[in-house]
């Protein structure tokens, strides 16, 4: 597996973000991985390269969620986030639609179950040990009954890290969600339903949000780069390009699987 360095600019007319870090941090946002293990394994390794270089004198990495579903193994992808905490370095683990589905699945709303199935959670379950059954069968009792085997297969840290994910984080002129913020709404004020899963009304704004927001959630070919938010969900799972995004004072730089 390999890494590179990669340089991004906002398309043709289009302004740069102008945030900042704060004096003396280096900040390491990483996207979407769904369930990519060897993906996340190269860019940890990049990181701990990194940050050895750098001479910032405090270290953030924050994860933007989306740990789970639709890549090889789900289960794996925890373990490694959940054992990452390099020495110097502070770690911040943010909650995915995904994960949201998860939660809520465990809480009993099979609604949320149903949906996060048509997402590839099926194959979410069957990483973290449960026995799935008929996989087009989705009335509530089958749907039910994978809820109590899913719930058996979860160990108490697993159970701890999914509980214990925020929804969003700051860092100097920088907000890091999952999804993005609605515009016209004070940061302080967001719900956490749409810091996990707005799209095109966030997509589409100019809006000035108080702070250059950093997002996953939506995948593009490449990092987008916007005045008010930068996008770092490259579609992982399928592309095989998993982007972390290095903040350093004013500097951005990309690395990439």
């Amino acid at each position: 597996m390999s890494l590179r360095w990669a340089d991004y600019r906002p398309p043709a007319g289009n302004r740069a973000p102008s945030g900042s870090t704060p004096p003396g941090t280096v900040v390491y946002a990483i996207g979407d991985i769904h369930g990519r293990c060897d993906l996340l394994e190269a860019t940890q390794r990049g990181i701990a390269v990194d940050a050895m270089l750098r001479p910032a004198r405090r270290r953030v990495i924050v994860y933007l969620g989306d740990y789970i579903s639709r890549g090889g193994n789900s289960r794996r992808v925890v373990e490694m986030v959940r054992a990452h905490h390099p020495d110097g370095c502070e770690v911040v683990t943010l909650k995915g639609n995904h994960e949201d589905l998860l939660l809520r699945y465990l809480g009993g709303d099979l609604g949320a179950a149903k949906h996060w199935f048509d997402y590839d959670g099926l194959d979410a379950l069957s990483d973290f040990g449960v026995e799935t059954v008929d996989r087009q069968a989705r009335d509530d009792a089958t749907v039910e009954l994978l809820r109590r085997r899913f719930a058996a297969a979860l160990t108490p840290r697993e159970l701890e890290f999914f509980r214990g994910l925020r929804v969003s984080h700051r860092e100097g002129s920088y907000h890091f969600v999952h999804a993005g913020v609605r515009p016209g709404v004070a940061l302080d004020s967001q719900t956490d339903h749409d810091q996990m899963w707005i799209r095109e009304r966030f997509l589409n704004s100019g809006d000035d949000h108080g702070a250059t927001v950093i997002h996953g959630h939506s995948i593009a070919a490449e990092p987008e780069i916007r005045a008010n938010r930068i996008g770092i969900d490259t579609g992982a799972y399928r592309s095989g390009v998993l982007t972390c995004l290095v903040l350093d004072g004013a500097e951005r730089a990309f690395l990439q699987t």
